[in-house]
């Protein structure tokens, strides 16, 4: 992201306070709920695409009435068949595409003096937002406790200069809208709809609660790298990773899809609009107006788009963002990178690559 105040930094990592999701469903038994779309590559023709999965599309109940005020109402939505990439993109296959095309991100860019004309000069400098852990316990309604506007902090060293090379196999992070539209141009692809994305998550079981049912450890499993312990500051990782994990380590979905919940955000091409009933406060996702009302000498004169992003994070936690399901949404400034918002894409049937 542009090199930004604190004060814009956090309000672009969610400062609202978090509420308790309304007539939230108690984890339980497999839905009895579950029926399968259509889904999968069954009978098609032509070759499957390196790394993708093909659906066939159909119709599905899009949202919840039970989570987050954002999230409802829930409607029928049909979606045509289309190929979405296996897993989200990582830090190999983008790095592929940066080495054949010389991209810079975002985060990698110096912010310029015309979009931030009063910013401090030692502010200008790339930057990105980077959740760091808090010593001990705090308030939950102040989320500059944990994030962190870290300059140099980008795909490459997520954590920042200091911090270790980015993993090849774990998704990509510090991703703004324009890197991951630039990525899906440059493979012959493209960002999918939010309704795309929730089709696929949804993995073909309808209003189910999870990608694998409606209980989010089924017989004490986890299902999806998801903060477990209190956030944010003590977690407990069984899988010995304490942020992003290497997709693929959890459990695929019904059409074979891996990490559509947790681990990174993923971003969609759709832009942010609340559905009929009022947003619910934003948690580890950014904002939509991150600067307004926050006196920030360097928020533009106009604010910049939102973008969708699906299926929760690494961050995500029972007692403080529990968006680890299809239906949850967020708005992700297009001006701001975060270390757990990556993407994946999409390929409409019949594209020619």
């Amino acid at each position: 992201m542009g090199a930004v105040s604190k004060e814009h930094a956090i309000g672009a990592a969610g400062a609202s306070a978090w509420e308790p999701p309304s007539k939230r469903a108690e984890p339980g038994l497999e839905s009895p709920r579950a029926s399968l779309r259509p889904g999968g590559s069954a009978g098609l023709a032509m070759p499957e695409p390196e790394g993708m999965v093909f659906l066939a599309g159909g119709s599905f109940r899009m949202g919840s009435d039970r989570h987050y005020p954002e999230e409802a109402p829930t409607s029928q939505v049909t979606v045509e068949r289309f190929w979405i990439d296996r897993t989200p993109v990582t830090n190999a296959q983008f790095e592929a595409f940066v080495t054949a095309t010389g991209y810079l991100t975002l985060a990698e860019r110096t912010p310029s003096r015309e979009a931030y004309p009063d910013a401090p000069p030692e502010l200008l400098r790339p930057a990105s937002l980077v959740f760091t852990p808090t010593a001990g316990p705090v308030s939950l309604r102040d989320p500059s406790a944990w994030w962190r506007l870290t300059f140099d902090a980008s795909w490459r060293r997520p954590a920042g200069p200091e911090g270790p090379a980015a993993a090849p196999d774990h998704p990509a992070v510090h991703i703004a809208f324009e890197d991951a539209a630039a990525y899906a141009a440059w493979a012959g692809k493209a960002l999918p709809s939010e309704a795309q994305w929730e089709f696929a998550a949804r993995g073909g079981l309808e209003a189910a609660d999870y990608a694998w049912g409606d209980a989010l450890e089924p017989d004490g499993r986890p299902m999806a790298n998801i903060w477990l312990g209190e956030f944010p500051w003590r977690r407990e990782a069984p899988q010995g990773y304490a942020g992003t994990t290497p997709v693929g380590l959890y459990p695929a979905n019904g059409y074979g899809l891996l990490d559509m919940i947790g681990n990174v955000w993923e971003l969609t091409a759709d832009l942010y609009q609340p559905h009929r009933r009022p947003a619910g406060p934003a948690c580890c996702a950014p904002a939509a107006n991150p600067a307004e009302g926050r006196g920030d000498p360097r928020a533009r004169a106009t604010v910049p788009p939102s973008r969708v992003v699906k299926g929760g994070s690494h961050l995500c936690a029972r007692a403080y963002c529990q968006r680890y399901r299809p239906a949850a949404r967020q708005p992700q400034a297009d001006d701001t990178s975060t270390s757990h918002v990556g993407f994946r894409c999409i390929r409409h049937s019949g594209s020619p690559r």
